[in-house]
């Protein structure tokens, strides 16, 4: 069992930048494989980026490449997610996500999902 927590969200102008975290429980974290995924009113969720449990390997999304870096520390069981340059149209919720074993970026996926933490970006 994992329980996910994010955090970091608000309102930003275009152009500026915000980090998410996600915070884990579970001892097994590590086991993990991770994702970020976002949802905009209306619209599917859709995905972000993912990271391996090792954090040797990272995805991302054709829209947010280039600007957003997604990372973990297994230490502190959490995940980030560096975003920059951000646009109007990377408002959405954001939600992290666990996958034992191997990333995938198909959200039907992934087992463990945290609340969401919302990204507005003001033009």
């Amino acid at each position: 069992q994992v329980q996910l927590i994010e955090s970091g969200g608000g309102l930003v102008q275009a152009g500026d930048s915000l980090r998410l975290s996600c915070a884990a429980s579970g001892r097994t974290f590590s086991s993990y494989a991770m994702g970020w995924f976002r949802q905009a009113p209306g619209k599917e969720r859709e995905f972000v980026a993912a990271i391996s449990w090792t954090g040797g390997h990272t995805y991302y999304a054709d829209s947010v490449k280039g600007r957003f870096t997604i990372s973990r520390d297994n230490a502190k069981n959490t995940i980030y997610l560096q975003m920059n340059s951000l646009k109007p149209e990377d408002t959405a919720d954001y939600y992290c996500a666990a996958r034992f074993s191997t990333h995938s970026t198909y959200f039907t996926d992934y087992k463990y999902w945290g609340q969401g933490t919302q990204v507005t970006v003001s033009s």
